[in-house]
């Protein structure tokens, strides 16, 4: 694998220098370059070819998301990865809206949540047939005016909690209100995203085990994942032939 380029925009220094720490920490040749500010960050990329981009939204004199415009603005960072860091969410629907950034990260930081978006980044970059912009995503209201956009491919299952949904994705739950599951499987509209009980819509990619409780009752198991979802009996036909194709 070759030498793999982070850009850290941050004008914290302590939070940069933890963000980096973190990062550094991941078995791949990294070159980590850190910027302050929105001219440093410019001269960075005017000397080295960057692949990520971690950008602090706030940059004290500067601001993260006119940086961002910028960058977008050289068609050779037009579809490079850019995860926000922020301690608020009022700027991420402008994020995801006009700069198409990848994700956000709140902070203080979760090492297990950068560490994982810093690998799967990398590892799906590196494989000859795959990337990530191509992959089909929905986008959902989560509240307000904040949009998030979810990877299809990514989710293990959708239950119904009242009035909201909550998608599970690989990497973290999503919280939808008022979409039922009948209107998130037209808009998801993929073969392998099937509904298995009335609350619930599982990805059968995903599925390692059903077991069998009683005559009517079946519980559906998930590879490498802690959850455990029913089977509708209704449901239960369907699913196993889905399975078997």
């Amino acid at each position: 694998m070759s030498m793999y380029s982070i850009l850290i925009v941050e004008d914290d220094l302590v939070q940069s220098a933890i963000l980096k720490t973190m990062i550094e920490s991941l078995d791949f040749k990294l070159s980590i370059y850190q910027a302050t500010n929105e001219l440093e960050a410019l001269n960075i990329l005017n000397k080295y070819n960057i692949d990520m981009f971690f950008m602090d939204i706030d940059l004290g004199s500067s601001s993260g998301l006119e940086l961002a415009f910028k960058i977008r603005g050289n068609p050779q960072y037009e579809f490079s990865w850019i995860i926000f860091l922020t301690t608020h969410m009022q700027y991420i629907t402008q994020a995801f809206k006009e700069i198409h950034c990848y994700d956000y990260i709140l902070k203080p930081y979760d090492k297990n949540e950068v560490l994982d978006m810093v690998r799967r980044i990398i590892l799906h970059e590196n494989k000859d047939n795959t990337s990530y912009i191509e992959k089909r995503y929905v986008s959902f209201n989560l509240k307000d005016e904040l949009y998030i956009k979810v990877y299809i491919d990514e989710i293990i299952f959708i239950e119904v909690l009242g009035r909201m949904c909550i998608i599970h994705t690989k990497h973290r739950d999503y919280p939808v209100k008022k979409m039922s599951l009948k209107k998130i499987l037209k808009l998801i509209d993929c073969n392998d995203i099937i509904q298995s009980h009335k609350s619930f819509v599982v990805n059968t990619k995903y599925i390692s085990k059903i077991i069998k409780i009683d005559n009517r009752i079946y519980d559906i198991y998930f590879e490498n994942q802690d959850y455990r979802v029913p089977l509708g009996y209704k449901f239960k036909d369907y699913v196993f032939e889905r399975l078997n194709k």
